[in-house]
Parts: structure tokens; C-alpha cells; sequence
């Protein structure tokens, strides 16, 4: 009797873990899986020009190109309504020009910092502007549309 009751609980706990999880392949699952992408790419630029990581010119150029190639992905994993465990809000899909323009906003400064790595010898100093205002392009979005 206590065999069966530890297995029902056991599956009762799996099934209850199961409903949490998002299917890798649908939309949610794809843009979910490129934003955590770029957030590591972009921790890593960031933690080199801060100190955190040692500076590599040739990685912090390459994680540049990096994270200009994400920049461009995302947006064409939001479906046309609101999915059932989406972090963005409502207005993602209410506002879709704002959106856009957000997006575009964050895929020129990326543009940005990747011309800024074309200019050799790369200088941390010369660097962190560029790096800002990805940072702050990321950040007016997720104010606007995530909901924390």
C-alpha cells in the first residue's frame, strides 16, 4: 500500500512538473530559446568591458556578430495571439508598430556595435558606448512589453 501511494505521488509531481515546461519547437519555445542566446552573448561583451571577464578583441568581435545575427530572430517566433505562458504582455500583440519599432531600435544598435568592432585595434573605452546602448535598447522593450 505504501509502494502504490509513493508511486501515485511520484507521478502525481511529474505530471505537475510536465505542465510547466514549454514545447521547444512551438513559438513561445523558439524565441524563448534565442533570447537566452543573446542575454548570454551579451553578459559576455558586457563582462569583458567590465572587467569580469579578461578582454579578448577577437571574441568580443565575434560575440558582436553574434549577437547581431540574434537580434534579428525573435520576432518572427510571435504569433499572431497571445500564447498561454508568455512573459510579454498583452500589448506586444496590441501594439504591434511599437513593438516593431522596438525591435528595429535594438537591430541598429547592434548593427552599431559590430561596425564599432571593425575599427582595429579594439579598446575596451571605445567600446562601451556601443554596448550601452544595446543594453538600453533591450531594456525599453522589456519595461514596455514584459511583464515581470
Amino acid at each position: 500500500m505504501i509502494a502504490r501511494t509513493l508511486l501515485l505521488l511520484a507521478l502525481s509531481g511529474l505530471t505537475l512538473t510536465a505542465c510547466n515546461r514549454v514545447d521547444p519547437n512551438s513559438p513561445l519555445g523558439q524565441r524563448q530559446a534565442l533570447f537566452k542566446q543573446m542575454l548570454r552573448t551579451s553578459e559576455d561583451l558586457g563582462g569583458m568591458l567590465r572587467g569580469r571577464i579578461p578582454f579578448d578583441d577577437k571574441k568580443f568581435a565575434e560575440g558582436a556578430v553574434q549577437l547581431d545575427q540574434l537580434a534579428h530572430k525573435p520576432w518572427q517566433h510571435f504569433a499572431q495571439a497571445r500564447e498561454a505562458h508568455s512573459d510579454a504582455r498583452d500589448e506586444v500583440w496590441q501594439r504591434q508598430e511599437r513593438f516593431q519599432q522596438l525591435a528595429r531600435d535594438l537591430e541598429a544598435s547592434t548593427a552599431a556595435l559590430v561596425a564599432a568592432t571593425g575599427q582595429a585595434p579594439l579598446k575596451a573605452e571605445n567600446l562601451t558606448a556601443p554596448v550601452d546602448r544595446v543594453e538600453k535598447a533591450c531594456k525599453a522593450c522589456h519595461t514596455e512589453f514584459r511583464v515581470y
